[in-house]
């Protein structure tokens, strides 16, 4: 499995939700000339329904829906009684639920599947590339990479293959470079569909920040875009750079390297976040707490799971319970019932 797939689906099962690859990977897309705005309401359960809080904490959706996902650009996917639909921060219904699955708007398209196939809606809810594909990805930065007859490509936003299919595996641009599959091995493709990193790799991530981790011989390091390792393949796992720093495992610890691949934060701990807004959750004797870029701890552990702050808040459980925190620590909602 790619090491991108295999990351999102641990993310999707300790957040206990239903959300795909596309799902998690699409909330994070660029449109082609400004970045996506996630509206500043948090997502929240009550009575086993779900509804959404204002960054004050105060309930601005009531629950009713039974799943819901963050607002993208205006828009959030819910669903009611199996269907999949879309509403404003209204709480309003602008797309019914209608879609057997649906997935986060991404370059102002969403993916939906219809009779088995998938196709694209546009934010009111129209057509605008008929379902015809078995599987499909997101939008990003103007191509979504689609499956046609066993091989993968890139279509643009009229449904045209703007990157013939031709690929084992393909997924999302990010910087100008998509990583691909041929034959087994990983390497990655520019905008034009030419080959500019030879496959190579037994597993890639996306460049960020200028780099991206790959795997060789079993051990994780970074390349650049021209393909030329800038740190050497020394780690057990690697994620993506996110603010100038990149989570990495050693032996059974995870910490953080900067670009010159030096630990600055000494891998200690059992489970982490990447850093957001200047924290990064972290997991030690089996309590979540928050460090700053320093490695200090900001937030003392005292949670059964934390996640990344996202427009200053964070989620986190404690005892089973969701809840929302600041970056004081303070508890701003708490799960009730």
């Amino acid at each position: 499995m790619n090491k991108a797939i295999s990351f999102i689906v641990c993310l999707t099962i300790l957040c206990g939700t239903t959300a795909s690859y596309q799902q998690q990977t699409s909330a994070l897309s660029l449109t082609q000339k400004q970045k996506q705005v996630s509206t500043e309401l948090f997502r929240i359960i009550k009575n086993g329904k779900y509804g959404f809080i204002d960054q004050s904490g105060k309930i601005v959706i009531e629950p009713q829906f039974d799943l819901a996902w963050s607002f993208i650009d205006d828009r959030a996917q819910i669903k009611i009684d199996d269907k999949y639909g879309y509403i404003d921060t209204t709480g309003k219904k602008i797309i019914p639920p209608q879609y057997r699955l649906s997935y986060s708007f991404s370059n102002n398209l969403a993916l939906v599947l219809i009779d088995y196939k998938y196709g694209y809606i546009n934010s009111d809810g129209k057509l605008v590339i008929k379902p015809q594909f078995d599987e499909a990805l997101a939008f990003k930065n103007g191509l979504a990479a689609v499956k046609i007859d066993d091989k993968w490509g890139y279509i643009d936003f009229s449904g045209k293959a703007a990157i013939k299919p031709q690929f084992d595996r393909a997924l999302h641009f990010n910087e100008g470079l998509a990583a691909v599959e041929i034959d087994g091995k990983w390497g990655y493709i520019n905008s034009n569909g030419n080959i500019v990193i030879q496959p190579q790799f037994d597993e890639t991530l996306g460049f960020f920040e200028d780099l991206a981790a790959v795997k060789i011989k079993d051990k994780y390091g970074y390349i650049n875009a021209s393909g030329k390792v800038i740190i050497k393949p020394q780690f057990d796992d690697a994620w993506e750079f996110n603010e100038k720093l990149a989570v990495v495992k050693i032996g059974e610890k995870w910490g953080f390297i900067n670009f010159n691949g030096q630990v600055v934060i000494a891998p200690k701990f059992d489970r982490v976040t990447k850093f957001s807004q200047g924290l990064a959750a972290v997991k030690i004797d089996d309590k979540y707490g928050y460090i700053d870029k320093t490695g200090k701890m900001i937030i003392p552990p005292r949670f059964d799971l934390a996640l990344a702050f996202t427009n200053e808040l964070a989620l986190v459980y404690i005892g089973g319970k969701a809840n929302y925190i600041n970056k004081q620590g303070q508890l701003v909602w708490q799960q009730t019932n």
